[in-house]
């Protein structure tokens, strides 16, 4: 390709976010800049009002949905890429995430069981991409004590509560410590967070925390906990795999289709005595954690960066040209 074609990617969460769609909006934009000039913006208006572009890629269906419907006007290829709460919970319901669908050449899905949450119609349209991160050196961790960690910003989605119980749960193991890393989205969890960790001396609550602090707290953890109720494929899960970190994760699509359907460690979604019941064998039975462990590592090579940069230079590479 002699010249290096324009595009946007539409993301609803900027840098001030500190959230996946940031993540992957930023990380995209570097792997394709490559071959192609990106640029990113929370919404596409016109062509008149717009930088000249050649093809779009918008994360989520439905809060992306007025620049998606702007964009389709414009004949150009289209990407959508859709989020847990797209997947999981819009597309069954909500007009302008089914229009979303309706429009878009290539529907993007970040993990593999996502085809199968999509309209039969709409399945040819699906690109599984799986997100990436740099490899780790796995960190020492001590045998004197277990330490979880949970990630997310706090709202339902996410299920703090279910994290929340698991303290409680395991309060009087003086071997169990929980760190919370995670914004107050939902004002109340916060206050229940925060509650919590006034009370019970083993639950930190540390608020949101910039990426690369996070990454160096999941690679001293020895749990990454992901009790999500939906999910479209956990940055932190695969930052944990790629760091030498054991996963608990609920049994929710977005989840499984990460680590895969013979996962040992998963529980039911909102079920704290099957999670307190992991938790407590990863502690006392080491085979159980070297089992998690080398699961992880099988799924690995999913998420390195060379396989996320060639399928998204593929699949742009070809709607471009498809309309050179």
């Amino acid at each position: 390709m002699s010249r290096r074609p324009p595009f946007v990617i539409v993301t609803p969460a900027l840098a001030d976010a500190r959230n996946g769609n940031w993540q992957t909006a930023r990380r995209w934009a570097g792997m394709l800049s490559t071959q192609f000039r990106p640029s990113l913006c929370r919404q596409w208006t016109d062509a008149a009002t717009n930088p000249p572009c050649e093809l779009m890629i918008a994360l989520h269906a439905r809060r992306s949905a007025a620049s998606i419907a702007a964009w389709a006007a414009t004949g150009k290829p289209l990407v959508v890429v859709l989020t847990g709460t797209d997947l999981y919970r819009d597309i069954a319901d909500d007009a302008d995430a089914q229009r979303s669908l309706a429009l878009a050449d290539r529907l993007v899905v970040l993990q593999e069981r996502g085809p199968l949450a999509l309209p039969a119609e709409y399945r040819h349209k699906a690109v599984v991409c799986f997100q990436s991160t740099p490899a780790r050196r796995a960190q020492p961790k001590t045998d004197r004590h277990l330490r979880l960690l949970a990630v997310g910003h706090l709202r339902q989605e996410k299920a703090p509560a279910t994290y929340f119980d698991l303290a409680r749960k395991v309060a009087g193991d003086p071997g169990i410590f929980l760190d919370h890393i995670g914004g107050p989205l939902d004002p109340a969890l916060g206050e229940e967070a925060a509650a919590l960790a006034a009370s019970l001396v083993r639950y930190r609550w540390l608020g949101s925390l910039p990426h690369e602090a996070v990454r160096r707290r999941i690679g001293r953890a020895h749990l990454l906990v992901h009790p999500s109720w939906m999910e479209g494929g956990a940055h932190v899960v695969m930052e944990a795999v790629r760091s030498g970190t054991a996963v608990l994760a609920s049994r929710v699509d977005g989840n499984v289709g990460m680590l895969g359907d013979d996962y040992a460690g998963y529980f039911s979604p909102g079920d704290v005595d099957q999670l307190a019941a992991l938790v407590r064998r990863c502690r006392a039975d080491p085979a159980f954690m070297a089992l998690l462990l080398a699961q992880g590592e099988r799924r690995s090579p999913l998420f390195s960066p060379e396989r996320e940069q060639a399928t998204l230079l593929q699949l742009v590479t070809q709607l471009i040209g498809q309309q050179q």
